[in-house]
Formats: structure tokens, sequence, C-alpha cells
């Protein structure tokens, strides 16, 4: 008896697990065979491959494909390969693509689950319409001050410790040093906080920063756990943020609002803007800002703020600043960790890129305004070039919200693939970046991709740094004008090289889900003459 249970036992979990892996076959879409339960991520899981090259092995595996599947866990998704329907997901259709996959309720988490980049539905339409007009030029113009000053700090205080060395030289993890300036000008910019993270290594704002920041292989599983069994996450209240980090930022910005309304402080910074823009007072002050009204129209602009009013909570207002801090500081220390990395190991570039500040400086008597650094060719490439070859963020994600019809994944697919509402679609931007089809010699670091003459020849929506459609990355333009100020305030003093413990061969940490190299950014720092 027991010999014939066993065996319908097996046999049934056989054809259960047949069954549930079984969403692609009918319709012919391309999928490497999953392991039961955890799907084709395991190697993710026990941190034995980075989840971007996860993505990447599924992208390459099937060549001819206009999309691909493979499962999370026992999740179905689409990761699409074909560059026109992406653009139609996340353009033409954005409707039935609205929402980010993962949906964490504020019953879980009450401040993380209503950052922008979680909301949903109308809920997002409002805030990010409400928001747009505090990341234009215009006030990227009026934050650039700050941005200038922080830079300063910094340099000359790693130009001290420099001297203060026996060597004349410091050997560095870059990627802590890209850190802590991503937490001062996130600090500065946003609250009006002055903190000196080089001098006041363990102060408390870089410690909360860093702590929300820092996203382990144990924050990734959070992710899958809230869009795979989100109702086991509710169960037992498993919240993205931890308890103390919460309590620091609701204090702050609590204690910040009433300390400027009682002394009527106007500052033109991120606190500023979201008080303003709580009130409806925020207005879009540039003359043409056509990334942003690409990016949310002003016909749906209009139309929300017309039949979705909804009055921001204290909680909202936490909750965007927060955002703020956690998007920028990854991405500003992401992308300066790997254009350092990418300037110790290729002198040439670094030697023309310090010419042509020490150009531009000699020209604006040492003052960058925003016109001079967007006007600086050779370090947009530099810029261009490293976000490319290693996007802060290693795909986008989609959640369907009005069933759509894919097409057939290929020439000899009998039927179209349904995306059922629910289903969750990725673009894969690392594995499209590093595609040899649309860049040659993809892993060479080569800037003059995007110098002049050559980047009319980078096929549209191959190069997708922040995404693209309307819900991309609405801070890109304070990263990108953070990131600059950096670069030209540190390399015309400071000569980037490599030491002994610099990677040769760059390979990505498994670690963490965002991007890090294996074993440390270090490089060696020594202050020209």
């Amino acid at each position: 008896m027991i010999f014939y249970i066993s065996i319908a036992s097996l046999v049934f979990l056989f054809l259960y697990y047949r069954l549930l892996y079984s969403r692609f076959d009918k319709y012919g879409v391309k999928y490497h065979k999953p392991l039961p339960l955890v799907g084709n991520f395991g190697q993710v899981i026990i941190q034995r491959k980075f989840f971007g090259d996860a993505l990447s092995d599924v992208y390459y595996g099937f060549p001819g494909q206009r999309f691909v599947g493979y499962y999370e866990f026992v999740s179905p998704v689409i990761l699409i390969k074909d560059i026109e329907l992406m653009k139609k997901i996340a353009i033409q259709d954005f409707e039935s693509f609205l929402d980010h996959r993962v949906y964490i309720s504020d019953e879980i988490d009450q401040l993380f689950g209503r950052t922008l980049f979680i909301l949903r539905g109308n809920d997002w339409k409002n805030m990010r319409a409400k928001l747009s007009p505090a990341f234009t030029s215009a006030k990227m113009k009026q934050m650039l001050p700050f941005m200038v000053e922080i830079g300063k700090q910094l340099t000359s205080s790693l130009v001290q410790k420099i001297g203060q060395s026996k060597t004349d030289s410091l050997d560095i993890d870059i990627k802590d040093l890209s850190n802590r300036f991503a937490n001062d000008i996130g600090a500065f910019c946003a609250f009006g906080l002055k903190v000196d993270s080089i001098s006041e290594p363990d102060n408390k704002f870089f410690k909360m920063g860093f702590k929300a920041s820092n996203f382990s292989s144990w924050d990734l599983l959070k992710f899958f756990g809230y869009y795979s069994v989100p109702y086991l996450m509710k169960l037992f209240k498993i919240s993205f943020l931890t308890t103390d980090t919460k309590d620091f930022f609701v204090n702050l910005v609590l204690n910040t609002m009433k300390d400027r309304e009682i002394h009527n402080t106007i500052r033109p910074d991120l606190m500023h803007l979201l008080m303003e823009a709580r009130t409806g007072r925020l207005s879009d002050d540039d003359e043409v800002d056509k990334d942003q009204k690409s990016s949310f129209t002003a016909t749906e602009e209009k139309n929300v703020k017309k039949n979705e009013q909804r009055a921001w909570t204290d909680y909202d207002l936490i909750a965007q600043a927060l955002l703020f801090i956690i998007a920028s500081y990854e991405t500003i220390s992401t992308t300066l960790s790997f254009l350092f990395y990418e300037l110790a190991v290729n002198p040439n570039i670094q030697e023309r890129l310090v010419q042509e500040i020490l150009k531009y400086q000699k020209i604006t008597d040492g003052k960058f305004d925003f016109n001079t650094l967007q006007t600086m060719p050779y370090l947009d490439m530099v810029l261009s070039e490293t976000l490319r070859l290693w996007p802060p963020a290693v795909a986008s994600d989609r959640l369907c919200t009005k069933e759509y019809n894919m097409g057939k994944p290929n020439d000899e697919a009998a039927e179209d693939f349904i995306v059922k509402v629910g289903e969750d679609i990725i673009i894969p931007i690392m594995a499209i970046h590093r595609d040899p089809q649309y860049f040659a010699d993809p892993l060479k670091f080569d800037p003059e991709r995007f110098s002049d003459e050559n980047k009319h020849n980078i096929k549209p929506f191959t190069y997708i740094p922040f995404g693209l459609g309307p819900r991309n990355c609405i801070g890109n333009r304070f990263a990108t004008v953070g990131m600059k100020v950096l670069v030209c305030h540190l390399i015309p003093l400071i000569e980037l090289l490599p030491c002994s413990k610099t990677m040769t061969t760059a390979e990505l940490s498994a670690e963490t889900f965002t991007l890090k190299l294996k074993g440390g950014h270090w490089l060696r720092l020594k202050a020209r003459n």
C-alpha cells in the first residue's frame, strides 16, 4: 500500500510540476527548463549569479525570438527582445502596462508603499503629475550651487587626505567615495543638511541613507515575495525598510517642514519643492521641457488634476523624499564608481576628459553653470558610455493591467501569445545595451560611440539607461547633473590609477542585485601637480 501511495504521490507531483510550468508551451515561447519552486533563478537566490547576468542568459539563450519566457519561482515572466515591440508596450500601449509589478501595501510598509515607484493606477498618475515640475531643467539650475558646494567640499577633503598620506596617494574603494558623495548631495539638495562624509565617515545621515539604499540579495527576495506571494508578505508583515530607517526619515522630514513653516524659510531644494507640490503651487517653469512632457502628456496631467485630486498626507511627502534619496543615491553612486573605474583603466580617455574640463574652467574662470555642464561634449560622451555599459537599472519591469496580444514569439509559432492581467514583462536594459547587433564590440568602453559623428548610428530605443515611456526615471536630470559636477571637480585635481587590488577583469558581484564589481572598485588616487 505504501508503495502505491508513494508512486501516486510522485506522479501527482510530476503532473503538478508540468502544469505549474506549462504557461509558455502551447504558444511556442522559448524558455530554459525551470527547477521546482525556484524557477530559473536558483543561482541568483544562492548568490552564485548576478541578477542582470541571469537576465542576459535568458536574452541571449534563444536567438531570433521577439520575446522569450522565464520563471521567477512559479511566476511566468515575458522578457522582451524585439525593440519595436518594447517601444509599443512601453509607450504606445502604455495603459495596458501602467504599473510596476512590485506592490507593497501601505498596510505592510506605510512609507515605502507610498513612493512613486510603488504607486499604481490613478494614485501614480496623480503623484507623477504633481512631482514632474520638481525635476525640470529650471529646478536643476536652482539646485546646481548646492551640488557645486558639495563637489568642492568632497574634493578638498580628499586632496587633504592624500596630502597627509605617507605615499602621497590613497588606495580606496571608489564605490565608497561615490556612496559618500551621493549621500552628501542628497542631504544638502533634499533637506538643506550639510554633512561631510569624507571627514565625518560615521555621520547619522550616511548610515541611514546607506542602510535604505544598499540593496542585498535579501532585498531581492523581498521584491520577489511582494509580487509572487504577497499574502505571505502581508501575513508575516515583512516590511521593505527597517523600523529605525523609517523613523529617522519620518522625523527628519516632519521636523524640517515644521521648522520651515515656523520661520517661513524658502530654500530651492527638494523639500521646498515637495511642500509646494503638496499644496498644488508647484508649476513647470521650463519654456520647453520635451523630456518631461513626453513622459507624461499635458492632457493626462490635466485630466488627473481635474478628476483625481487627492490630498497628500505627511507620509506621501515623506515617501517621495525618501525615494529621492534612495534612487539618486543608487544611480549616482553606481554610475560614478564605474565611470571612475573606466577612467583609471583607460588613461588616454581620462587625460582627454581632464583637458576638456580644464579648457572650460579657463573659459568660465573656474565656475561651472548649468549650461556649461550641458555643452561639454566629451564629458557627455564618457557619461553616456558609462551608462550604456554599466546601466544602474539592469532591467525595467511592467505589470499587465489590461489583457494584451503580444503576437507570435517567432516565425514557427502557431498562435499569438496573450499576456493575462497580473502577468509580468521585463525589458532587459543591460542585455540590450550589450547586444552586438546594436553596439559593435559591446564590452569595450568607447565614448566615441556617442560623438556627433557616430551617435546617429545608435538605433533608437537601444540606449535606455533611465528606462522609457511614462514610467521612466523622473530624477534622471538631477542624477546626471550631480555626476557631472563631481567629475569636473575631482579629476582635474586627482589622478585615478589602477592599484594592486584593481579588478583587471570586470566581473559583477552576485551578492547584491545592483551593479557592483566582485572584489570592489579599488583604485589609487594621486594628487596632480
